[in-house]
């Protein structure tokens, strides 16, 4: 089978949308991501898997601590801002939460420490340990079939 044709399979699978986000001298490093999953509760572990080739994998490993925002319907364009496919119009807004930069009303915001580093293939898996978070309210928006979809919750 060839690379399209197994993207194209991973895509009929529904994730949520988060985005990445670090600070590393000053300057604030963010990408989206919908490879994320909750790993476990005691220690509170999360994981994210980054493209090698991806800005953020030389970055994460210098600051050792990072954020995932868990992004609302009306955010899809902070996903598509931070995956390249549209420029910005305006800057991302950014709180703080124990130095770590988060973006602002989100479904939830995880600041993490990594824990450990897995290779799997051409990506790294990033185990990180929870710190601290924050939590929001509205719906998800979603990634499925190459598309960011909204998913009403009633």
């Amino acid at each position: 089978m060839d690379n399209r044709t197994f993207r194209d399979a991973m895509g009929k699978f529904a994730t949520g949308i988060t985005v990445i986000t670090t600070e590393h001298e000053g300057e604030v490093y963010g990408m989206t991501a919908n490879a994320f999953m909750s790993i476990s509760l005691e220690p509170k572990l999360i994981a994210v898997s980054i493209d090698k080739s991806a800005s953020m994998f030389d970055i994460l490993p210098k600051t050792d601590t990072f954020a995932v925002n868990m992004l609302k319907e009306e955010q899809k364009y902070l996903a598509q801002i931070f995956a390249k496919q549209i420029e910005k119009d305006k800057e991302p807004t950014y709180e703080s939460i124990d130095g770590t930069p988060v973006l602002e009303d989100t479904l939830a915001s995880v600041v993490c420490k990594v824990y450990k580093e897995v290779e799997a293939g051409d990506h790294v898996i990033f185990i990180a340990e929870v710190t601290n978070l924050k939590l929001g309210e509205g719906s998800p928006v979603l990634y499925f079939d190459s598309n960011y979809e909204a998913l009403r919750i009633e």
